[in-house]
């Protein structure tokens, strides 16, 4: 592996340290300097659609009640997200974006769209199927962390 090693060691640390401060650069800004790239990934797991469950979305990212309930009264307070109760089963709540969440779902999803862009641009189909297997492969060695 020799070389190859050293220089897929030093993209991956590199990506894995600064991708979420370049991220939050290119996103947290304008209209949504009030919230974090955290806030944003909330945002992005309530989604566009239907509205989501909290258990749901604390599975989502893999994070606790308690600290998915913490972020949502924030974003409800800025006026990102809204809750409403199952009529149902009054213990289920239920998140939605407002119509301000929906322009940061959607600026959120430019950016990643953008940096997918630049990723495959050139690339021939072959090129793309060996990017999205060795990824694929990565990503599986880190779900093994996550159980």
């Amino acid at each position: 592996m020799g070389k190859s090693y050293e220089t897929l060691n030093d993209i991956l640390v590199i990506l894995f340290n600064d991708i979420m401060d370049i991220e939050e650069k290119a996103i947290i800004s304008g209209d949504f300097c009030d919230i974090s790239n955290n806030d944003m990934h909330i945002i992005e797991a309530v989604g566009n659609g239907e509205p989501q469950n909290m258990s749901t979305i604390a599975k989502r990212l893999s994070v606790t009640m308690g600290t998915l309930t913490t972020t949502m009264n924030s974003l409800v307070k800025k006026g990102y997200v809204v809750r409403q109760r199952s009529e149902e089963d009054r213990r289920v709540v239920y998140m939605s974006l407002t119509g301000k969440g929906k322009k940061a779902y959607a600026h959120h999803q430019k950016f990643h769209h953008e940096m997918i862009e630049a990723v495959v641009k050139d690339m021939s189909p072959e090129e793309e199927e060996v990017l999205v297997s060795s990824l694929s492969r990565l990503k599986g060695f880190f779900d093994k962390y996550e159980k």
